[in-house]
């Protein structure tokens, strides 16, 4: 693994809470109980991790396995980002602050991955950076600057 895209969910959309990201990740998802499941019924799709709003940290598929969380992409000239990426979600949407526990609960998530996967450092990219037009997630409501302000004071101690 080359890289790790960071994400932005929620279930229903602006919703936080409840078991439906878990069920998506786990194609278990009930289209009745939610009119917008039933535009996404069928979708197969998963992710490494997840980042709960309070820092909870949720692992659905191994790190060393592809998981679906990129779709058509592209980073540094390569496509299918699914191939050599690791798919972290954050809870979250683009228009919501992403939670100070999630900041730090994803640092600490990226300091295990590139002692792991030290290929990854210095790879780190959004969703909307590997499919521009396409998606927008984690959106303009992640703070970058703050993720990397934390990371550089997990670095410098």
């Amino acid at each position: 693994m080359s890289l790790v895209v960071v994400h932005g969910i929620s279930l229903p959309p602006g919703e936080f809470g409840g078991p439906y990201i878990d069920a998506l990740f786990t194609n278990s998802l009930e289209p009745s109980l939610h009119p917008y499941f039933q535009e996404i019924a069928g979708l197969k799709v998963s992710a490494h991790l997840l980042v709960r709003r309070d820092g909870q940290v949720v692992q659905y598929v191994p790190f060393d396995c592809r998981a679906w969380h990129a779709g058509m992409s592209t980073y540094d000239g390569q496509e299918n980002c699914n191939d050599f990426s690791i798919g972290i979600e954050l809870e979250g949407t683009d228009e919501i602050p992403y939670t100070e526990r999630q900041y730090e609960a994803l640092v600490a998530v990226l300091g295990l991955l590139e002692a792991r996967y030290p290929e990854t450092r210095g790879h780190l990219a959004g969703h909307s950076d590997i499919a521009p037009g396409r998606k927008t997630d984690p959106g303009p409501s992640f703070d970058w600057s703050h993720l990397h302000a934390l990371r550089g004071k997990e670095h410098s101690g």
